[in-house]
This record gives C-alpha cells, sequence and structure tokens, in this order.
C-alpha cells in the first residue's frame, strides 16, 4: 500500500510500516460503535487527535487484529503513542492535508478488490505486474529523473509516482485531487495544449501554468498514450530542464507499455463487472452454486440484506436501455458499492438487467439490519443527488445464502411499490410495504384476466358516466377518511351537506350498503384495482 500510494498521500507516524501483513478491508472508527469488527482491518481515524484517544485505540484494535491506523496529519504523536504503537505492533500513518477521506477509502478499496473475485494469478506485461500503472509510473518517473502522473483522456489521474514533491504546487494539487483542477485545464485548453498533444507522435513541451503570484511552476513534457487510432490517455513529467534525447526516446518506448497496462485494466474491469454480476445473480437466484457463489464474493457465513436500486419511472426489465443509460446505471452501482464499502464489512454490487442489485453483509449483533439498511441507502441517494430519480426497495433479512433470494423477491417488490406510487420517499423497507406489495401483484393479476368492476361500483362508474356526477370520487373519499364526513368533504372541496346528500345518493343508486363492513372493503378493493384510473 505504501508502495502504490507513496509519501503524497500517506506518512508513517511510528511503527513498523515494512512488516508484511495483510489487509482485508478499511473501517472507519466511530467513537460511538465500537461494534464493527476490525481483523486485518484499515482502521480510519477520523477526527481523532487526542493522544490518550489514540494509544486507548491502539491497544483496542491490537486486540481485534487490525492491520494499522490512519489519522489526518498532523498527528501529535507524543511518548504514549509511540510506545502503545511499537507495544501494540500498529503502524499509525498520516494522511496528509489536502487529501480527502473519501478519496483514501476509494483508492484503497480499489487496490483491496484485486483479488477479491476469482484467482487470475500472476501476469506480467513488460515485467510489470498486469495493470500496476503505479509500478509502471514509478519505473518510467526513474527513466526520466522526473516525478510522473498517468491520466486519461478526462485528464483524471489513474496512477502517479513518487517523488512528487519535487514537483510544483500544481502538480501537487492534482495529485491529491485525482484531477487536473479545471483552472488548469482551461489555460491548457485555450493554448491547443490536448490539440498539439493528441495529434503529435511525439512528446510535446509544455509551458508552466499560470498560478497564484509567488507560487512556482515547472514546465511540462507530455506524451499521448495509443491504442492504434484510439487516445487512451497521456503521460505527464514535471521537468525543470529539458529532456536528452536518450530520454525522450525513453518516454515513446514506455507509452506503448503503458497502453498495454490501460488495455488490460479496460478489459480487466469488465471481465470483473461481468463476473462479479454473475456471481450475484448466482446468489439472488439461489440453487446448487450459490454456496460457492457467496463464497468467492466473501459473503457466506454472513447474515445478509438485499436492496434493489432502480430509476424511478422504469417499469419493465424488457425495455433495451441505450448506451448512455446503461453507463449511467454502472455509474451509480460503483458509486453505490463504494459508499456500502464505506459502511459494511462486506458488501457486492452489480447491475443484473435494468436494476442494480446490492447484498449487504451484516453483523450477527445488529436487530434493525433492514432500517439500518434503508438509512445508508437514503443516505446515498441524498449525496448522489438523485432521490427524486431512483428509489430503492429494501428486503427483508436473510439469515444465511439459502434465503437470500426470498430477500431479493422482497427487494423487488418494495421497489415495485414505489415506481407504482407517487409522493413516498425514495427508499422503502418491504416490510412496511408489504400490503401495498400484495396490491399491486392483486392489480396485475386483473388486469392479466381482464376483470371488470362489478355490483355497486360498477352502477356508480355507470351513472358517473352518463350524467356527469362525482359518486365513485365521493365514495373513494368517504372511505379513505373512514367515514369522517367532514374529513371526506374537505378532500374534495365539497360542503359536509352536500357531501352527506351525495353518500345518501350513491346508496340509493348503488344499494350499497354503507354500514355493512363487508360491503365497504368490496368497495374499497375494486376501486384501488379495478375503477378507472385506479390507484
Amino acid at each position: 500500500m505504501i508502495e502504490d500510494l507513496g509519501t503524497t498521500l500517506l506518512d508513517v507516524v511510528s511503527g513498523n510500516a515494512d512488516r508484511d501483513t495483510e489487509i482485508e478491508t478499511v473501517v472507519i472508527h466511530d467513537v460511538l460503535d465500537d461494534a464493527m469488527p476490525m481483523r486485518r482491518a484499515l482502521v480510519l481515524g477520523v477526527g481523532l487527535s487526542d493522544p490518550a484517544e489514540i494509544a486507548a485505540l491502539l491497544h483496542a484494535l491490537a486486540a481485534q487484529q487490525a492491520t494499522a491506523l490512519v489519522l489526518r496529519a498532523p498527528v501529535r504523536a507524543d511518548e504514549s503513542v509511540l510506545r502503545a504503537s511499537d507495544e501494540t505492533g500498529i503502524p499509525v500513518l498520516a494522511l496528509t492535508r489536502g487529501a480527502s477521506w473519501a478519496q483514501l477509502t476509494a483508492m484503497l478499496r480499489s487496490l483491496i478488490a484485486e483479488g477479491d473475485v476469482g484467482d487470475q494469478g500472476a501476469q506480467t506485461l513488460g515485467g510489470m505486474p498486469a495493470g500496476d500503472l503505479f509500478a509502471l509510473a514509478n519505473a518510467i518517473a526513474t527513466l526520466l529523473n522526473a516525478p510522473v502522473t498517468i491520466e486519461d483522456r478526462n485528464s483524471r489521474v489513474v496512477a502517479f509516482s513518487g517523488r512528487q514533491d519535487e514537483a510544483d504546487p500544481a502538480r501537487i494539487e492534482t495529485v491529491l485531487g485525482r484531477q487536473v483542477p479545471e483552472r488548469f485545464t482551461r489555460q491548457l485548453e485555450e493554448r491547443g495544449v490536448f490539440q498539439e498533444l493528441y495529434r503529435s507522435e511525439d512528446p510535446i513541451d509544455v509551458d508552466p501554468v499560470g498560478t497564484t503570484v509567488g507560487t512556482p511552476s515547472f514546465p511540462r513534457v507530455a506524451l499521448a498514450v495509443r491504442a492504434g487510432d484510439e487516445i487512451l490517455g497521456s503521460i505527464w513529467a514535471a521537468v525543470q530542464t529539458p529532456l536528452s534525447s536518450d530520454r525522450v526516446r525513453a518516454l515513446k518506448d514506455s507509452a506503448g507499455l503503458v497502453a498495454l497496462h490501460m488495455l488490460r485494466l479496460r478489459a480487466g474491469a469488465d471481465v470483473e463487472r461481468r463476473l462479479r454480476a454473475d456471481l450475484l445473480s448466482t446468489i439472488l437466484e439461489g440453487g446448487v452454486g450459490a454456496v460457492d457463489a457467496a463464497a468467492r464474493l466473501r459473503l457466506n457465513d454472513h447474515r445478509c440484506v438485499v436492496m434493489a436500486l432502480s430509476a424511478a419511472d422504469e417499469q419493465s426489465d424488457e425495455l433495451a436501455p441505450d448506451a448512455r443509460t446503461t453507463a449511467e446505471r454502472h455509474r451509480i452501482a460503483d458509486a453505490f458499492a463504494v459508499h456500502l464499502g464505506a459502511v459494511y464489512l462486506r458488501s457486492a454490487v452489480a447491475v443484473i438487467g435494468n436494476v442494480v442489485y446490492a447484498v449487504v453483509g451484516v453483523r450477527p449483533d445488529q436487530t434493525d439490519t433492514d432500517l439500518r439498511a434503508a438509512s445508508v441507502a437514503t443516505d446515498f441517494l441524498g449525496r448522489l443527488g438523485a432521490a427524486a430519480d431512483i428509489r430503492v426497495g429494501v428486503g427483508t433479512l436473510a439469515e444465511d445464502t439459502s434465503s437470500i433470494p426470498l430477500s431479493r423477491v422482497n427487494a423487488d417488490r418494495a421497489l415495485r411499490v414505489l415506481q407504482k406510487s407517487t409522493g413516498r420517499d425514495a427508499v422503502a423497507l418491504f416490510s412496511a410495504v408489504q400490503m401495498e406489495a400484495l396490491l399491486v401483484e392483486l392489480g396485475d393479476l386483473v388486469r392479466t384476466r381482464g376483470d371488470q368492476p362489478t355490483g355497486p361500483v360498477a352502477l356508480l362508474i355507470e351513472n358517473d358516466r352518463e350524467r356527469g356526477t362525482h359518486l365513485v370520487e365521493t365514495l373513494a373519499a368517504w372511505l379513505d377518511a373512514f367515514g369522517d364526513v367532514t374529513v371526506a368533504a374537505a378532500r374534495v372541496y365539497t360542503h359536509p351537506n352536500t357531501f352527506r346528500y351525495r353518500l345518501r345518493r350513491l346508496a340509493e343508486i348503488s344499494g350499497l350498503d354503507l354500514t355493512d363492513p363487508d360491503a365497504r372493503f368490496s368497495a374499497m378493493v375494486q376501486l384501488r384495482l379495478l375503477a378507472p384510473g385506479a390507484r
């Protein structure tokens, strides 16, 4: 981890960070919830600064077999902290100022997840581990004697070398944000740098970008990374002196290797996404392969809850989405996976059909698992800013792998209720909408069979159609208000005396006995399922 991220993001404060140990997950420490399993976890001590609290936490982490503790720099590493780190063997790392915890979490999870789905074995390209762009960036930096970044077509940093502290503040800001700041990108676009970069087969020299007065800025040497006619990205070296011809040639030779690794990463991401979707689909459907699939996703021996996420107006899995919709759905799934990964020790997310499914493993001692899952989903939609466009159904608790298909069915049923209803929250627990789910399914049945209203309701519908009255509306309002005339009249903007007159008229016309509970229930069901504009 230290080799991949370098000292740009993390510094070792105390303890032995060179020891060979395994990191399985990233856990955010919560002082109000100390029951989260920490075994083989890299623990993020967000907001923790008191030395006494840090020392106490180190001893607690050692008891739970955690791997390391990350704190925000500067760390107050007094004698108690140093002694606790040495005694427990838990290294203390410092996250540099300016880097976000979310950014660090995403990067760490991408490193940890490399072997989660299947065993792909060790592969190399050009003597480098396949897809390891960080190692490749360090190798190129050594050849050029300059700090290097590898960026995609959108100027996002996909890898960077060490020695970034030797570059200017603009580079450090770029690495910390994993994205070239917009003000610098705009300058490069106005100067036509990107056009020249993507036209040229050779490295180009880029003059320093304009910064605030007194802030240094170094020139860059940039080279496009190509796979045939396709531009995959670019390599940027922060240089203080022009590159020699040998180093220019080394940079050009490296570009082909970078292209291979970027293509390997892209292909690997597609394959892993499909594999993860296949494994998750197997778990959700159940059967003989479900146990093995759960083990490969590390969800075995866990109580689980299934969540189903889809667009608010997505009604059919048979609709063929366009490329943009599909890409957006995968983007949301990736974001949901990162969000759940920060909350749950075990989780898996995949797009299956038109729905994003998530299975989360929960602690054995949690009793409000579905409520917690709903809260996590609500928080995600709030962060995404898409609560008006996306709905999430939360299934029931699955005690073991064999119960996950039932949780999935219930999540689908809750999602269907949300898609059929208006004015509801964006997230629904199946346990809270079970009756509405039954009514939705009953409505599907009666529409398939072509059932029509009968008896008193049919007479009222016919009377309204012929005479232009509003007796069906009156009956529905009265039933919804539990027979409270005042409330029902207000809902249809009618005087209570007029409303009472309409009630007498609809009883006379239809023969409906409003005092009979069975008659009232029959009328209510027909109004909800069979009447024109049924809810």
